[in-house]
């Protein structure tokens, strides 16, 4: 089993289509990289840990009440995302990136 592992591991850093891939996943180390980090990973989760049992609730109302089938699917997706409150993985995914992004915008800078 590890040695598949490690087969599998060698396959797929040689591989240039998923290197490729994987740099075009990098965030860029500028201030829009940050904005988008911040505003896509840690902010929607610190709402979450804060204030998730109130938007689900609220989202809960408008999904009983909405007629639109789209608009209600929308209030029941949003309903989902907050129902558990915040996520830590994600929030230490966003961080990570983050520290990323200024370890790169600071040795750029060097």
């Amino acid at each position: 089993m590890k040695r598949r592992l490690h087969r599998a591991a060698r396959r797929a850093s040689a591989n240039p289509v998923l290197r490729q891939s994987l740099r075009s996943l990098k965030p860029t180390p500028n201030l829009w990289g940050i904005a988008g980090t911040l505003l896509l990973f840690i902010l929607p989760e610190l709402l979450a840990f804060w204030r998730g049992t109130e938007i689900t609730a609220w989202a809960h109302a408008h999904y009983l009440q909405e007629s639109d089938r789209i608009l209600r699917l929308n209030y029941w997706l949003l309903e989902k995302l907050f129902e558990d409150g915040g996520s830590w993985v994600n929030l230490g995914i966003g961080i990570a990136l983050l520290g990323w992004i200024i370890y790169e915008w600071r040795r750029g800078s060097s």
